[in-house]
């Protein structure tokens, strides 16, 4: 037999033009050749399969992204720059916004810790009784179903770095991996300081390189570490960020006080707004770096409404002095409403910025809160549903520009010590009987609760007066 020649021979393809997308760019047309470079004697007609031959574009397609959630402290509405804060700016977040999804809508509870308990199970405190309502805890029962539980049990590598105050951690040195997350850095709340020479834990261990360190640094430092480890090992991460910004310094130190910032003061409340900003951008510049960015969904939001006061330095007799915090926005003087239920207290930036998916410049008036979390990223993440009953409604069908939407929330419910309300966009009701139509009166100043109500008023309180009554106990299923 004569041996084979070496030749310039071509395979042609023949390929369904719906499949092309995705096919290496020197492959062109319909019929698509492409050089062998190999021994052959003819054509080799090569018949491929539509799954065959959008093989790797289905892959790319269905590949689960990243997810950077951030979640800053006691930074209202008022103070970011894109819903119409005017004081501080904030070019970073700003940018989100513009090349992603706003919320009009987006809710925490008045102070930050029922606010993390909120994210991190999917339920409203009360659904744990008394325990989910203890001060800096975590209800036991929910350990094992918890928002790093969902996405580690998921395929996810997970990290959370920043503020913790679901525990003491002196005490409880591995409780963020009880909930799910592998890695950690978070500062001990109220054991020190958390932002110049702070005092961090990491992975159960209490940091001996921070002196002369500001703590938000170290906290970005380590996010960014663990997320280019995560995609080097060809993991998907879940990287939470509850930031210690905005929060003011510790004040229940015995006989001490935490480190300065400089000249004997701590950061002023505009100094802290513009280090979040910084920090921010400067996570989403390591996404680009890592090469990430394109398939990672960053959220941005804030566990309550911007604080009434700041501390800032202490007077000749060693008192804390701490400055009322005041914003503008929109060209109105806004005073920080942390702790209150109003919109001052309780509504909330929120931002959703993914840009393999998500259209920029886009303004939705969807309802959502920190309950919607945990449901939404297991579906974007492509979880299976684990059963377990929860409050939060998924946006994810909103993120993902879905058609069907599916549930849609109607009315947010917002609780702090005894106190509970629920509201609809438009209308407010207390449990106390104070009710609100918030259209024509946002600064809840006219109560309607005790006058005749008909027509639009009264059914729109008929409505949240069912679902206030219906907010007891555990969730049905819940065990």
């Amino acid at each position: 037999m004569r041996p084979l020649k070496r030749s310039n021979l071509m395979i042609r393809l023949l390929v369904p033009t719906k499949c092309r997308a995705g096919l290496p760019s020197c492959w062109s047309g319909h019929n698509l050749v492409q050089p062998l470079g190999a021994m052959a004697i003819a054509y080799v007609m090569l018949p491929l399969t539509l799954s065959s031959v959008c093989a790797r574009d289905s892959a790319e397609s269905t590949q689960r992204p990243n997810i950077l959630l951030i979640m800053a402290d006691d930074v209202g509405s008022d103070a970011i720059g894109c819903y119409g804060g005017q004081s501080y700016p904030t070019p970073h977040i700003d940018a989100l916004a513009a090349g992603g999804m706003k919320f009009s809508h987006g809710y925490a509870m008045p102070v930050c810790h029922p606010s993390r308990v909120c994210l991190m199970t999917g339920r409203y405190p009360f659904r744990f009784g008394a325990e989910g309502s203890k001060w800096g805890d975590f209800p036991e029962a929910a350990e094992g179903i918890s928002i790093g539980d969902r996405m580690k049990k998921g395929g996810y590598a997970t990290a959370v770095a920043g503020k913790w105050q679901l525990c003491m951690m002196k005490n409880d040195l591995d409780h963020p991996r009880r909930v799910g997350f592998e890695q950690w850095c978070l500062f001990g709340w109220h054991e020190g300081g958390r932002y110049h020479d702070p005092l961090l834990y990491q992975n159960g261990k209490i940091r001996d390189d921070t002196a002369g360190r500001y703590g938000p640094d170290l906290y970005v430092e380590f996010l960014v570490d663990f997320m280019e480890r995560s995609h080097q090992q060809g993991k998907p991460f879940f990287a939470y960020y509850p930031m210690a910004l905005c929060h003011d310094v510790t004040d229940d130190l015995k006989g001490r006080h935490v480190a300065w910032y400089q000249d004997g003061r701590w950061l002023t409340y505009a100094e802290m707004i513009a280090s979040m900003d910084d920090m921010v951008g400067r996570l989403v510049a390591a996404l680009e770096r890592i090469g990430v960015r394109d398939e990672t969904l960053v959220i941005f939001t804030t566990d309550n409404g911007t604080a009434g006061a700041s501390y800032l330095t202490v007077d000749e007799k060693g008192k804390m002095v701490r400055p009322k915090v005041v914003s503008v926005r929109d060209g109105k003087v806004v005073p920080g409403g942390k702790g209150k239920l109003d919109d001052t207290g309780t509504r909330v930036p929120w931002i959703a910025n993914w840009p393999a998916q998500i259209k920029p410049g886009q303004t939705v008036d969807d309802m959502v809160d920190l309950t919607d979390l945990l449901p939404t990223l297991a579906e974007v993440a492509g979880l299976n549903d684990d059963g377990v009953p929860r409050d939060g409604v998924s946006f994810a069908p909103l993120l993902l520009g879905k058609s069907d939407r599916g549930r849609q929330r109607s009315w947010i419910f917002i609780q702090l010590r005894g106190n509970r309300c629920v509201r609809s966009p438009g209308w407010k009701l207390y449990d106390d009987g104070r009710f609100f139509n918030l259209s024509s009166d946002p600064g809840e100043s006219n109560s309607l609760g005790k006058e005749p109500l008909g027509g639009e008023a009264g059914r729109r309180h008929a409505e949240l007066s069912n679902v206030l009554m219906g907010l007891r106990g555990p969730l049905p299923g819940q065990e």
